[in-house]
């Protein structure tokens, strides 16, 4: 039976009822037997109750139906009280609805064991863990990293690193830090990095972690090596013209050393020749020990003592110290802060050393051009990052130069170290800051300190 003819018999039930109700209102009208009339009014009130019944059996087996659903109950329902004239029916409904719905279930156990055996095959560490503490999952390459097989709360890794623990929970969205482990025979240097996930209602971490200690170790020795390379370079180029002329010097005296007697004739020009062979050695040996004093400074840069500093009062005390190097080489110099009032926190010994050098460079980029324009200005970005930047309308540096020129010795000026650059990003890097630049060639190039919300 389909549902048109459910609705068909319960049209026929209602037009009963209906009739009946004339009947008895017809026969009361023509003073019919009371009780006649009286037995009319129970047939009709029996045919209302047995519709109410028929109707309500069937609202209960649907109640059934969908609380069994609710509770993950697939299995199929018993319809024997329900009117066999409807138990076709519903049995048919209800088996269209159970087999969409193990088919949804089905599928989704599909997809989440899909995601699952790929979540625990992924070669990073994945832990996801709730407010209280409690895992729901810790993939393969998560027990490899903390050596661990049966974890069930966060608190129990306080046994491998306390501070990995505490760094789960601190670390917000976004949030990234290194944490080292140390081991008898290993270390590791484990990446961190979180996202905070909500789920019906309750509230989730992802933690992902990844181990670059092998990628530290090769950057390292990379760093060596260019590190190596560039010493080399520079002291060869030192040490080779001083062995030469050592050895020249060395020459002409055991010439005149030859001779066998105290005092030999030495002529001017040759006395000359020594002379300034020997100033040459001086002089490549004071590079030669500036070039050391460099390094050093460059491996040893002081800890900032922070204060809060008025960022105008600082530009202005660095505009003073080089106003006469400006007006000598005929640069206009304009220093602009926005707001007037700006304030940030910095050591300003540190970075006014940044800003000399930065400014240094930029009078020295000028090539024999007439107009010569530096700006020096600070501002505040809309995340609230607070800036300083230094501009010139110089002749620029190419793309080649740009990615290397805050490699330590690395410099595109004849009598440049190599160092000034390097060591103001170390000192940015020490303000939690960064240091970049923008250039082309021809145009100018514009270098830009950021803090980051201190």
């Amino acid at each position: 039976m389909d549902y048109k003819q459910i609705r068909t018999q319960i049209i026929v039930r209602v037009v009963a009822i209906v009739l009946t109700f004339m009947l008895m209102f017809s026969l009361a009208s023509n003073n019919a037997f009371p009780l006649t009339v009286v037995l009319v009014l129970v047939l009709a009130l029996a045919q209302v109750v047995a519709l109410i019944k028929y109707i309500e059996r069937i609202h209960v087996e649907i109640h059934k139906f969908f609380t069994s659903v609710q509770n993950n109950d697939f299995s199929e329902p018993d319809l024997s009280n329900v009117p066999e004239s409807y138990q076709l029916y519903l049995k048919q409904q209800f088996s269209g609805v159970l087999n969409s719905l193990r088919k949804a279930r089905h599928s989704r156990e599909e997809r989440q064991h899909y995601l699952t055996t790929i979540v625990q095959h992924v070669g990073i560490g994945l832990i996801t863990f709730d407010n209280k503490g409690d895992i729901q999952i810790m993939n393969i390459a998560a027990k490899r990293l903390l050596k661990t097989d049966h974890t069930k709360n966060i608190e129990e890794l306080r046994q491998i690193s306390k501070h990995l623990v505490d760094s789960f929970y601190e670390l917000k969205t976004g949030g990234r830090v290194l944490i080292k482990l140390e081991t008898e025979d290993e270390i590791r240097q484990l990446s961190v990095y979180a996202i905070e996930l909500s789920m019906s209602g309750e509230n989730f971490k992802l933690i992902s972690l990844q181990n670059i200690q092998s990628e530290l170790e090769e950057n390292e020795m990379e760093a060596w090596q260019k590190l190596v390379r560039v010493l080399t370079h520079e002291i060869m180029n030192s040490v080779t013209p001083i062995s030469s002329l050592a050895t020249t010097v060395e020459a002409d005296l055991v010439t005149y050393l030859d001779c066998g007697e105290d005092v030999c004739e030495i002529r001017q020009e040759d006395l000359s020749d020594i002379h300034l062979a020997v100033q040459t050695i001086q002089r490549r040996s004071e590079g030669l020990i500036r070039f050391v004093s460099d390094f050093r400074s460059l491996t040893q840069t002081p800890e900032p003592k922070f204060q809060f500093v008025e960022v105008a009062l600082l530009l202005e005390q660095v505009r003073l110290l080089l106003k006469h190097e400006m007006e000598s080489n005929k640069i206009k110099f304009d220093v602009n802060v926005e707001p007037e009032n700006l304030m940030v926190t910095m050591d300003p010994e540190l970075i006014q050393q940044v800003l000399i050098n930065l400014l240094k460079n930029a009078i020295q980029a000028f090539d024999e051009q007439e107009n010569k324009n530096i700006w020096m200005y600070a501002y505040q970005d809309e995340k609230n990052n607070y800036l300083i930047a230094v501009k010139d309308n110089g002749s620029g540096i190419d793309d080649e130069a740009q990615s290397k020129i805050f490699i330590p010795f690395f410099t595109t000026k004849k009598t440049g170290s190599g160092i000034g650059l390097s060591l103001s990003r170390q000192i940015m890097r020490r303000h939690n800051g960064s240091i970049s630049v923008k250039s082309k060639v021809g145009e100018g190039t514009e270098f830009i300190m950021r803090f980051n919300n201190l």
